[in-house]
């Protein structure tokens, strides 16, 4: 396995929407059809209009395949998403492909992105749940929980500690 990380594009869209369904159903018990999933207009806000002022994904790739990406998004007091805290505060999103989970691909995507931004981004934020195992991961790059609705942790981590 030789991965590779690239910038992501607009044409990364489609790869994009099938990693926020990795991420929002990532429990093998709760996967609806992909199109039923992301018709869930809290979904799909989360990559709508992609390619915004701000968004930057990153792609994690065992060429030729997609394996996996990272992305944030800046959002509004009025039009945000789960993870939010600030609108100066980018949201982060991450998902793997289930075959290529557990391998080091999302601790290499976090690392990538938290470097490539902490010039210019001093924080980032985003919602996990506590069951997820990627709350370990989460806890190990520096993420710090700011809040708790219901079952899921909001986090933050200040980009230069990471």
């Amino acid at each position: 396995m030789d991965i590779s990380v690239r910038t992501g594009s607009r044409s990364d869209l489609t790869f994009l929407r099938l990693m926020l369904y990795e991420a929002a159903y990532w429990r093998p018990e709760e996967r609806p059809p992909i199109d039923m999933a992301l018709a869930n207009p809290e979904l799909s806000k989360l990559l709508s209009g992609w390619g915004r002022q701000g968004d930057l994904a990153l792609i994690a790739e065992d060429r030729p395949i997609s394996v996996g990406a990272v992305w944030i998004r800046y959002w509004t007091d009025e039009n945000h998403s789960y993870g939010f805290v600030a609108a100066d505060v980018p949201e982060l999103s991450i998902g793997i492909v289930k075959s290529y989970r557990f391998l080091g691909i999302g601790r290499l995507l976090l690392m990538r992105l938290l470097k490539d931004i902490a010039p210019t981004t001093p924080q980032v934020s985003l919602s996990v749940e506590a069951t997820n195992p990627a709350l370990g991961l989460y806890r190990s790059m520096g993420f710090k929980v700011v809040d708790k609705v219901a079952n899921s942790f909001t986090m933050v981590v200040n980009t230069s500690d990471a």
